[in-house]
């Protein structure tokens, strides 16, 4: 099967856009030529993901969601996108960086919102395979994905690293214009579960081998919903998974529509609003969890996108 023909009417996601990406653009503005923004050792994420090397994070221009709160906003589409932030390459030329990445030490292959773009990504992780690629591939994403899509990853992604934003329909719908995610989340990480199994770690290092690790960022006024997210993971997959709570919600009040449905997100979470989040995952019996300190909560933690090691 040639993947490269997926682009020719495009419904890798669940937006289901039908787009020829060769012509015109779908809701990722993104055509079907690979356009990467920065390639980089990574010292931030959870910490048997980044490690003392860190992790070698690939980040692809384009998303598919479009959250109204979106930090990387810079490279996401949600509004123009200047051509000094990415650089277009070829899967030949995206395996490499992978290689180049693992010489500079990288404990993993970090992909960073990459659903539009996984015939390219398929393809780069099979050429740097045969290269001799040896560390894990880590697929980091938004958590709105198709189970079919997906399954063109199989046995070609060790670790997944999905978002659980939101589990209401109207809060998906409010933030991302996309009221069916929580549906597709679900169904995603189970297909995610389903190829990779339960969390496993090198006990030489401590870095996460395989698995699954959910993150869930708590946004402001949004308590209750990020606990009942909880309940529905430790409920569905115990402690085979690990959660990443994060309060780095950093407001960009600029880019924030003028409506005062979207008052709550002019603010940073507070203290006590994560506090009740994190205590609550204690109280259900959730182990394997990731909590973060005030000082997550920066704009310094935004990666500046100007095509970095994609020469």
């Amino acid at each position: 099967m040639d993947l490269f023909k997926l682009y020719e009417n495009c419904t890798l996601c669940p937006r289901n856009c039908q787009v020829n990406r060769n012509e015109s653009l779908g809701i990722c503005h993104m055509p079907s030529s690979l356009m990467v923004s920065r390639a980089s050792l990574h010292m931030w994420e959870e910490p048997f993901i980044s490690g003392l090397q860190g992790s070698g994070t690939v980040f692809f221009t384009g998303c598919n969601l479009h959250c109204v709160f979106c930090q990387n906003h810079e490279i996401s589409g949600i509004k123009d996108i200047n051509e000094s932030s990415y650089k277009v390459l070829s899967a030949e030329k995206l395996s490499d960086v992978f290689l180049s990445l693992e010489q500079k030490n990288a404990n993993n292959i970090n992909l960073v919102t990459g659903v539009h773009y996984i015939p390219h990504i398929a393809k780069a992780i099979e050429i740097a395979r045969q290269k001799g690629l040896s560390i894990p591939v880590l697929y980091n994403s938004s958590g709105y994905e198709k189970k079919e899509s997906l399954k063109l990853l199989d046995g070609l992604i060790d670790i997944y690293l999905p978002d659980f934003k939101y589990i209401k329909d109207s809060s998906a719908s409010l933030y991302s214009k996309a009221g069916d995610y929580p549906s597709f989340a679900k169904n995603a990480i189970d297909e995610m579960f389903r190829q990779v199994g339960k969390v496993s770690i090198d006990d030489n290092t401590g870095l996460i081998k395989k698995g699954v690790v959910i993150r869930h960022l708590v946004l402001p006024g949004s308590t209750r919903e990020a606990m009942s997210i909880l309940d529905y993971l430790y409920t569905t997959y115990g402690n085979d998974i690990y959660i990443s709570i994060m309060s780095q919600y950093t407001p960009f009040i600029d880019f924030l529509p003028n409506d005062s449905s979207y008052d709550n997100l002019r603010r940073k979470l507070t203290k006590r609003e994560y506090n009740k989040v994190v205590d609550y995952a204690l109280s259900i019996g959730i182990e394997n969890a990731f909590i973060q300190d005030d000082k997550s909560v920066s704009e310094s933690f935004v990666p500046n996108f100007k095509g970095e090691g994609l020469e």
